[in-house]
């Protein structure tokens, strides 16, 4: 058995090659593209030996493991944050990282990462798209009020945005550039608008076969699209053995000092992917007012004060509705909290 490390980088990919007695076989640096992965491979095939590789989770990190995977290697993707901790360096270089990760190969100490399938990563894009999307539409949207404030155009309409809303738009007197600014916003708009919806019904149909969006729909504050988001976030419910791992995965738990009888808590930790935290976030601005969360998240708010209190409770809120869909979908049962009343529950 051959142990390789992989550092990655835009232009090329460091290698560190160990043989199964930790001796070094072969230092070097490829290309970060198929065809020098495919060369490396050959490279490494004349020893006749099975490879087990090692490369950092980072943007390209998956092409790589699948390129060598087709080349009959077997590569593991390694928590970046995790190695640090396993081995802290002065120096820190392509070349080091390299051999650090062929050295946790060889000692089978890769802190390795779960990878999703085709199929997860290209609903997780679906959904992380029509996010970008939105997003921007919402930065448009606040351009133009800026620049109505600017002027001192009042919005004597609740939706600057529909049907009147556009007509004062379209009848606005402002000097160049801001005219021509405010234009070509409402076009873009209007073609974001197009793309969104392209994406919502496509994301609708999807969501209809997929096995937990039904289920999540039921939680108080989540509709299909956040149901969406968070199924392709989660991908499989089973590779979290408790709803803590859950929690903690979404990033919404708090980090932990501890030393000797020192024990403090500080901000959330935020690890795992961004879009699973905005998506359970999101929904507790529904779900506080269910009366299944309302007097937690109220006691909360109230016992830390104006300040600090609704960012906490909304927090400890998200915690536990991860908790709740971690049980739904082990069990596959729609949301039930604990001592609900039947009406409440159905």
């Amino acid at each position: 058995m051959l142990y390789c490390g992989l550092d990655l980088s835009r232009k090329r990919i460091d290698f560190h090659l160990l043989d199964v007695d930790g001796r070094v076989v072969e230092v070097g640096a490829v290309g970060a593209d198929g065809d020098a992965l495919a060369g490396l491979a050959r490279r490494v095939g004349v020893h006749g030996l099975p490879v087990l590789a090692a490369v950092e989770s980072m943007n390209g990190a998956r092409f790589v493991h699948d390129e060598l995977e087709r080349h009959g290697w077997e590569v593991l993707v390694a928590d970046a944050a995790k190695v640090r901790g396993f081995a802290p360096v002065a120096c820190k270089t392509d070349k080091v990282d390299a051999r650090v990760l062929a050295e946790l190969a060889q000692k089978a100490l890769v802190p390795a990462i779960w990878l999703p399938g085709l199929e997860v990563r290209g609903a997780r894009e679906r959904a992380r798209f029509r996010l970008h999307l939105v997003r921007h539409r919402v930065s448009l949207k606040n351009r133009i009020h800026q620049t109505l404030v600017s002027f001192g155009v009042p919005c004597p309409v609740s939706d600057m945005f529909g049907v009147q809303g556009r007509e004062r738009l379209e009848r606005l007197q402002l000097p160049d550039p801001w005219a021509g600014t405010v234009q070509a916003s409402l076009r873009l708009l209007d073609d974001l608008a197009v793309e969104i919806d392209s994406i919502e019904r496509e994301l609708r149909e999807l969501g209809a076969d997929h096995p937990y969006v039904p289920l999540l729909t039921t939680v108080p504050g989540i509709a299909w699209v956040l149901g969406y988001t968070i199924a392709a976030e989660i991908g499989d419910i089973h590779r979290f053995a408790t709803p803590a791992k859950l929690a903690g995965y979404s990033g919404l738990c708090p980090r932990v000092y501890q030393s000797g009888a020192s024990d403090r808590r500080g901000p959330i930790s935020k690890t795992g992917p961004k879009y699973l935290r905005w998506a359970l976030l999101e929904a507790t601005t529904h779900a506080c007012r269910h009366p299944a969360y309302n007097e937690r998240y109220q006691r909360t708010k109230t016992r830390l004060g104006r300040q600090r209190g609704p960012k906490v409770a909304q927090i400890d809120l998200a915690r536990r509705l991860s908790h709740a869909v971690w049980h739904m979908l082990t069990r596959n049962q729609p949301f039930a909290p604990a001592g609900a009343t039947p009406a409440l529950a159905a």
